[in-house]
């Protein structure tokens, strides 16, 4: 029976149970913990010194009142590139493919600080829909214009992490496909091919991570606009 490419973005299920919230809470096992030890191991100092530059980098241009959320985006950026990396193995499975799940992370985590910007200074946040100087004919244009580009974040956010790994995997399977095909064919174009694919799953690797850093970075730029 020949499956389709798409088939690798079906959520798995066994005996009809979704396995996708095996394939979350997966990841979460794999970290190492500290010990009580007075030296760390080398994963654990790489660990740490990782998280570190993560969360001063992000918090940088926060103020006092957004480093509460430091817990929170260093967790989602370590869960969500261990998510991605994890999906480039072979016979996985990928959560962050599914827009539903990348949605019902970014609405919340975008709706949370546009709250806390509306209840506690509203007049900085809908300032923020009319830029200075506007000329007074393009007011009420450019409000509809803002007001809509306020909605339209999550949305941007959970589509463009979705269509990345997507498209990256799509071109992967693709690529390996025609390296199966051709080798009994062409072989030195086979070889050249897998080549192409070795090099293809190295930018994967590398997108996966920025893909994560990117997704935490916008929700830590939309907090900026708020507290």
């Amino acid at each position: 029976m020949m499956l389709s490419f798409f088939d690798q973005f079906a959520s798995p299920t066994y005996m009809g149970i979704p396995l996708i919230a095996v394939a979350i809470a997966l990841p979460w096992t794999l970290y190492p913990t500290p010990t009580s030890r007075w030296l760390n191991n080398r994963v654990l100092t790489l660990q740490g010194w990782f998280i570190n530059r993560f969360t001063q980098q992000l918090l940088l241009p926060l103020n006092v009142g957004g480093h509460k959320w430091a817990v929170l985006f260093t967790s989602l950026m370590v869960f969500l590139i261990t998510i991605n990396m994890l999906g480039l193995l072979p016979y996985t499975f990928t959560p962050t493919t599914q827009l539903s799940l990348n949605m019902g992370i970014a609405v919340p985590l975008w709706l949370a600080p546009v709250s806390m910007g509306m209840r506690n200074q509203p007049t900085a946040a809908l300032g923020h829909l009319l830029p200075e100087g506007t000329p007074v004919p393009l007011i009420p244009v450019l409000i509809i214009i803002e007001t809509i580009s306020l909605f339209i974040r999550p949305l941007a956010l959970g589509v463009r992490l979705t269509a990345n790994l997507t498209a990256g995997h799509l071109l992967i399977q693709l690529i390996a496909t025609a390296a199966f095909v051709l080798l009994p064919i062409m072989p030195t174009v086979a070889i050249l091919t897998a080549t192409v694919l070795f090099l293809l799953t190295l930018l994967e690797v590398a997108v996966a991570m920025i893909q994560a850093y990117v997704f935490v970075l916008l929700l830590s730029l939309y907090l900026q606009e708020n507290v």
